[in-house]
């Protein structure tokens, strides 16, 4: 008897949906399986509560054919993250049908979605150097080095504080809520990072805060928050932005001085009533008309190098970014 396409029984309890439903996406991206038991939780209930004569097994056998079973309700969301996914992607990759269909497929088994290639256009070392210019998450990355240094001391400064006052207060009645108001606002800043991170550097991050089981009483929710490793990963990631946003922010507000000041010094020296120079080595390469083309040509060589730096930089950010802030 054949047993692999066998479907599995429904769970009788909404712990046991959530866990059949977490083994159903194993593999899958963690911010997306977070975001999928969030939304399942919230739905069964919601269901619950307007269903208070019934049983948990009653309801989930009720709703199984609206929201669906755990493997139905993974499938939909694997399919759905096909489409966030070519969301995310630089608009100069785009898939074609065949690819699309190939990505579906895909992600519908659980198994890993292979990159597009590269159109043959952008496969020529110039096409590649100066194309950074096309793809919008290499501006996104630089206005986040831009902004790091001020969510950077924001995060830092939030963290020391609240951590320090209420560990101190924790000797009073009323250090026990400072702590936990902390707790919870710590978790609230990691989805709002977990946005900034998105939309700046195209890394699928969390929609809805992390899994915790309802069901349980008020002092193990409270228990498994302090236990839960990624709540002080994500202090962790908090202090680390300090240090991080300072050297993004000098690193971005050099380099893109340098090379604008490069590029634009020779039309200020002709449009400017006083002379404006440059010295590198005790030589002002723009203090002659031979030597503005190439100050202008090795500013702009500059800031399309400080705009692969930005990418680079976003993409190693935003990964760990999914390491600190992503249950995995």
């Amino acid at each position: 008897m054949n047993t692999e396409n066998t479907p599995r029984a429904l769970p009788t309890t909404i712990p046991e949906y959530l866990e059949q439903l977490r083994a159903a996406l194993a593999g899958a991206d963690p911010a997306m399986i977070q975001d999928a038991l969030y939304d399942a939780e919230e739905y069964l209930r919601s269901e619950l509560a307007e269903q208070a004569g019934k049983s948990e097994a009653e309801v989930i056998a009720g709703v199984a054919g609206s929201y669906g079973a755990p493997e139905e309700v993974a499938e939909i969301y694997r399919e759905t993250e096909v489409t966030v996914s070519r969301a995310l992607r630089t608009p100069g990759m785009r898939m074609t049908p065949a690819a699309v269909a190939a990505a579906a497929a895909a992600t519908s088994t659980g198994t890993a979605v292979p990159p597009p290639p590269a159109p043959a256009g952008q496969r020529s070392l110039p096409a590649r150097f100066f194309g950074v210019a096309l793809d919008p998450h290499t501006y996104g990355a630089l206005f986040y080095m831009l902004l790091s240094l001020a969510t950077g001391t924001f995060f830092f400064t939030w963290v020391v504080t609240g951590l320090s006052l209420s560990v101190s207060l924790l000797i009073l009645i009323i250090g026990i809520p400072i702590l936990l108001l902390f707790l919870g606002s710590v978790r609230v800043l990691s989805l709002v990072e977990g946005r900034i991170i998105e939309t700046m550097l195209g890394v699928r991050m969390p929609r809805r805060p992390a899994y915790m089981d309802k069901s349980q009483s008020w002092l193990a929710r409270i228990g498994a928050m302090f236990s839960d490793v990624r709540t002080w990963l994500t202090m962790l990631y908090f202090l680390l932005m300090l240090p991080l946003g300072t050297l993004y922010f000098t690193i971005a507000t050099t380099l893109l001085s340098l090379s604008l000041a490069l590029m634009f010094a020779p039309l200020a020296r002709l449009f400017v009533d006083q002379p404006v120079g440059i010295w590198i080595d005790g030589v002002n390469v723009a203090a002659g008309f031979w030597l503005w083309p190439v100050s202008v040509a090795v500013g702009a060589l500059l800031l399309f190098a400080t705009l692969h730096l930005a990418r680079g930089v976003g993409q190693l950010h935003g990964a760990m970014a999914k390491q600190l802030l992503v249950r995995l």
